[in-house]
């Protein structure tokens, strides 16, 4: 294999190779980080921090009218529990969960934060077209 170091008219060092091993460096890059991505994940959960849904979990998840009454139901507190401790009324939320209004991104960070979730977790899937 043939690898040439040269410099760029600015003096900055840089190498020449070919594509087939710059494409493999790149695979073994992406592998690293792919790891260090299913260690961190492994830690949280060992943690605690993170949990995962098993297949009946995913399906409640797709049964549920959003995202956000699936995880409400899950922690086991009630539509007005809810409503009182983001300090908004019920039937706004009741309207929130079931699809008909928007939560904007600082009250689903509310929700998120007293579900112990990520927000994005709270986002609906998007309908399809």
């Amino acid at each position: 294999m043939t690898i040439v170091r040269t410099q760029t008219p600015s003096g900055e060092a840089i190498v020449i190779l070919p594509e087939a091993e710059f494409e493999r460096l790149r695979e073994l890059a992406e592998d690293t980080l792919d790891a260090r991505s299913v260690d961190a994940s492994e830690a949280r959960l060992q943690a605690g921090t993170e949990e995962l849904l098993d297949e009946a979990d995913l399906d409640a998840l797709r049964a549920a009218p959003s995202p956000l009454a699936f995880w409400r139901e899950r922690r086991g507190m009630t539509a007005d529990a809810l409503a009182q401790a983001t300090a908004i009324p019920s039937d706004w939320l009741a309207a929130i969960e079931r699809g008909e209004r928007l939560a904007d991104p600082a009250l689903n960070g509310r929700f998120a934060t007293i579900l112990g979730v990520d927000a994005e977790d709270l986002m609906p899937e998007p309908a399809e077209a």
